[in-house]
């Protein structure tokens, strides 16, 4: 059975919003778009790197999708992103959209409406399937119990505004820390969870 991966970069507020670019998502006006850059290290190249090694399935949403279409098959094999460029080239794509949306990079798929289905599926085709990015996605497989893991980076900075990794009325939900965290020179700090059953039970601390 195959594992379903959520991989976010986040500030100290929780904002995922366009990390990678100032172009890259500027709705609601974002100011802030290629945030991650400036804190980027070595270290937490070669951690990103790392936890990508057997991803062999992607899972978007149709807003990243379209991202990602538009800067992935442009990017030189050969260049400084070029092993996850070939990778992302490579692999299936899933996208998960409630319109009917022209997929054209390769090895593009449009998922059904029915999602837990479509998640059992990928468990059955693939070991490790990851979502990156795609909030709108992340809340529905949260909220619905459809993921395995997921993988916090958090970066030192406080934007005060854009999207956030746990939108308002998402599910609650549990989580469990699955390795002690990793933090790189640059102060960020790598989390990674594992779903838990049920719903934060809450007590009186001390009673």
């Amino acid at each position: 059975m195959g594992i379903i991966h959520i991989d976010e970069f986040a500030t100290l507020d929780g904002v995922a919003q366009a990390p990678g670019g100032p172009e890259e998502d500027p709705e609601g006006g974002f100011a802030f778009g290629g945030w991650q850059a400036p804190l980027f290290d070595e270290m937490s190249g070669e951690l990103i790197g790392a936890g990508m090694e057997t991803l062999d399935a992607l899972l978007l949403g149709r807003k990243t999708y379209d991202i990602f279409a538009a800067y992935w098959p442009n990017q030189a094999t050969d260049g400084p992103d070029g092993a996850i460029a070939e990778l992302f080239n490579r692999i299936p794509k899933y996208v998960a959209s409630r319109g009917n949306p022209t997929l054209e990079w390769a090895d593009s798929t449009l998922l059904g409406a029915d999602l837990a289905a479509e998640i059992d599926t990928l468990r059955d085709r693939h070991e490790h399937t990851h979502v990156i990015g795609s909030l709108d996605l992340v809340q529905t497989l949260v909220s619905d119990g459809l993921f395995d893991e997921l993988t916090l980076w958090v970066y030192p900075i406080v934007l005060g505004s854009g999207k956030r990794v746990f939108q308002d009325g998402v599910a609650p939900s549990n989580l469990t820390l699955a390795e002690s965290a990793l933090s790189t020179p640059g102060g960020t700090v790598q989390l990674r969870y594992t779903r838990a059953e049920g719903i934060p039970a809450t007590g009186t601390v001390g009673g």
